[in-house]
């Protein structure tokens, strides 16, 4: 068999695209962060992980504009050469006090900072056990470690007990899971976590992807907790909240730096330009001085679970402003996806494989800029989809 056969058989994309149920890789010709324009169609966007809006705010654009004349559009260089500025070095300092570690390193992409961390530190002879939902990083960083994978179902406390229980004494554990599940939008019991894992001397990694700038203040899972002290690594990223691109990864300063020295990911890919580094600096004030951000876009969430259960919808157990449409079947959930496109709001389809096919969902999200006037036109056409479909009565 040639290599490629297996291209030329994957005609699954081309025909749903023929048959116009293609909701992938569609081209924006503009954005003003809650409504994107793509060609002449105007959509309200709910599909998108901008949870503060501050991919517009005037700070954070000047910010990255003006690191653009100073420093160039690439640093040209891995972290480990010739890639490290300044910059660099004042936004893991900032990023470390405001989750409260020792130390943070920042990468060029949340992907990466997953995949760098968990391959430098999971080992021959170390096991490494995450929830059935972590995100796809963390699984691919788990598959680049030369140590043993654990999986315990999602959310399941006792399972991981007794995941941790049948592993032999004396190996390094650590426990990775996702602080928000970024499909279904619901909490990793993080109290729960740590009792565990300090029972079974593991170590503990949150993702805070989708956690950093909604709770704890905007400081995280952990601070959301108040389980700081007890969680060992946290993780973020940049291309949610911080309006950016990049990652890091917080913990103790001997753990961040021996990452930094052994995170192929980190010392083989070239560095985060300079003007990512200045918006992510500039979001991260904004964040701090602008709380009431942080108070809205929760505000709307648990105002759209209200409102989308009060409608018929399942939205799952979505605790934050990722709020799941459990439809469970994969071509009403495209149809769904279809119809709300051409009324003018933009979702995102989730189908199996990537959930259950019983799981199959419209991942809906929302932005602290998002109006009430937006939320209302969302809602009313979420209604009429919805009964139309025969998703609701």
């Amino acid at each position: 068999m040639d290599l490629f056969d297996k291209c030329r058989q994957f005609t699954a994309a081309k025909e749903a695209k023929a048959a116009g149920f293609y909701p992938y890789f569609i081209p924006l010709s503009d954005s003003e962060g809650t409504e994107v324009i793509v060609g002449n169609h105007r959509l309200i966007m709910i599909g998108s992980n901008n949870y503060l809006g501050l991919t517009t705010h005037p700070r954070v654009r000047e910010a990255a504009q003006e690191a653009v004349r100073r420093y160039g559009t690439s640093c040209t260089g891995s972290r480990f050469l010739n890639g490290t500025l300044e910059l660099h070095l004042e936004l893991e300092r900032r990023l470390a006090e405001f989750v409260g570690k020792e130390a943070a390193l920042v990468f060029s992409t949340g992907y990466q900072t997953n995949v760098g961390t968990i391959s430098a530190l999971v080992g021959k002879g170390d096991f490494v056990i995450t929830d059935k939902e972590d995100h796809a990083s963390i699984v691919d960083g788990c598959r680049l470690s030369f140590g043993e994978t654990r999986r315990f179902r999602h959310n399941d406390m006792e399972h991981l007990e007794r995941v941790l229980a049948g592993l032999p004494d004396g190996v390094g554990k650590l426990v990775v899971v996702d602080g928000v599940f970024s499909m279904g939008g619901d909490i990793a019991p993080l109290p729960e976590l740590v009792a565990i894992c300090r029972r079974h001397g593991a170590r503990l990694m949150v993702d805070d992807a989708h956690s950093i700038g909604v709770l704890g203040g905007g400081h995280g899972t952990a601070a959301h907790f108040g389980l700081t002290d007890q969680v060992d690594l946290i993780m973020g990223t940049f291309s949610k909240s911080f309006a950016s691109l990049g990652g890091f990864i917080a913990g103790d300063a001997d753990v961040i730096h021996y990452i930094q020295h052994h995170a192929r990911s980190l010392i083989f890919s070239a560095s985060i330009p300079a003007a990512n580094v200045a918006a992510a600096l500039a979001a991260l004030e904004v964040m701090q001085e602008e709380p009431e951000r942080i108070v809205r876009v929760n505000e709307i969430g648990e105002r759209m679970r209200r409102e989308f259960r009060r409608l018929g919808f399942n939205v799952g157990a979505s605790q934050t402003p990722i709020v799941p449409i459990i439809i469970g079947d994969d071509m009403r959930t495209f149809m769904a996806w279809k119809a709300l496109y051409e009324a003018g709001v933009y979702t995102n389809p989730v189908i199996s494989p990537a959930v259950p096919p019983e799981s199959a969902l419209l991942r809906t999200s929302y932005m602290a800029t998002h109006t009430d006037e937006q939320l209302e036109r969302v809602l009313s056409t979420f209604a009429q989809v919805g009964r139309a479909l025969g998703l609701i009565a």
